[in-house]
C-alpha cells in the first residue's frame, strides 16, 4: 500500500519527444496539463503500448481530438474537463 491506503501501482511514464512535440504544435500543452496527472499518465502509456506505429498515430491523434474537444476522456464523457 502506498501512503494514501491504496493498492493502485501505476508505473509513471517519461512523456515522450514526439508527444511533447504535438502537443505544442497544436497548441495543446496547457489542456493537457490541466487534466489530472493519472490522465496524462494513461494516455502516455496507452499510446506507448502501442505495437504498430500506425496504432501508436491513431492514439495520438485520438488524445489530440479530446483534449481540443475537451469534456471527453478515453472516448468517455469527462465533465471536468469540458470547455464552455
Amino acid at each position: 500500500m502506498d501512503e494514501k491506503g491504496s493498492n493502485l501501482k501505476r508505473p509513471k511514464y517519461p512523456m515522450p519527444e514526439f508527444l511533447k512535440q504535438a502537443l505544442e504544435e497544436r497548441g495543446l500543452m496547457d489542456e493537457y496539463r490541466n487534466r489530472p496527472a493519472y490522465q496524462q499518465n494513461d494516455y502516455i502509456g496507452w499510446i506507448n503500448r502501442a505495437k504498430l506505429q500506425e496504432t501508436k498515430e491513431k492514439r495520438l491523434h485520438q488524445m489530440l481530438d479530446e483534449l481540443k474537444a475537451g469534456g471527453v476522456y478515453m472516448k468517455m464523457t469527462h465533465p471536468s474537463s469540458k470547455k464552455n
